[in-house]
């Protein structure tokens, strides 16, 4: 695999062509962000963290049956993954109570739903990716209601798999961002990352926070906290193999 130009530079990541088309490199930076880029830092060690992590998620999560975008690892920071078009919708599902949802609605964090919750930001930057509902994102354009249903019927499957697997590894996963993108035929995938950038992971028995509220949030051992989330993935998928 022969990596082409740079195509884009997002906050955490950059893209490259390759010399296959349908085929992308993505490679991960220890470039940290909060606030919607109003804060801004280095995570040392990060984006090879975020990398392995991602990938040993999705290959589990396609064991499970949720298609993703992984094709597979080069090294610690690269990974070729299958070109999708991004579908614009950020999708939050919720555990427990902890970061906007807290704030917006006036709770304390830690607080255990009887069920998970699903929410939508609309992807945009320049917008400060609002929430948004089904009805607005059909409005805007932004997926049909085909596509929802499978976003939300994968979201929630994703969430059972983590749930169980991040149970395994005493952490309680409190809640998780996703992308999702169409393949060129129009199949729908999973895309992006999953790792202490787009989840929140708190022990179970302590509470301590595993993941980029540390950064947010100036808690210090950002690092740390990585590093000690990354240990415990790979002992945990040694014992369940």
């Amino acid at each position: 695999m022969v990596k082409g130009a740079q195509l884009y530079e997002g906050k955490a990541k950059k893209v490259f062509a390759t010399d296959d088309p349908e085929k992308l490199i993505v490679s991960y930076k220890d470039d940290a962000t909060a606030f919607n880029g109003l804060k801004k830092g280095t995570i040392r060690g990060k984006g090879a963290i975020n990398n392995t992590m991602s990938n040993a998620l999705m290959r589990l999560l396609e064991s499970k049956g949720v298609p993703t975008h992984l094709v597979g690892e080069l090294d610690e920071r690269n990974t070729v993954v299958k070109r999708v078009t991004i579908i614009p919708l950020e999708v939050i599902v919720r555990n427990v109570s902890a970061g906007s949802f807290a704030k917006n609605y006036g709770v304390e964090e830690g607080i255990v739903f009887p069920a998970p919750t699903i929410e939508f930001s609309y992807k945009n930057d320049a917008l400060a990716d609002p929430l948004i509902n089904e009805y607005h994102a059909l409005a805007l354009g932004l997926a049909s209601a085909g596509e929802i249903e499978t976003i939300k019927r994968y979201a929630f499957a994703v969430n059972d798999e983590l749930k169980a697997f991040w149970a395994g590894c005493g952490v309680t996963l409190v809640d998780f961002k996703l992308e999702f993108g169409r393949l060129a035929d129009g199949t729908v995938v999973l895309a992006d990352e999953i790792s202490p950038d787009t989840c929140r992971l708190w022990d179970s028995a302590t509470g301590k926070k595993l993941d980029k509220d540390r950064f947010r949030r100036d808690l210090g051992g950002t690092e740390e906290a990585y590093r000690e989330i990354m240990d415990r993935l790979k002992a945990n998928m040694e014992a369940i193999k």
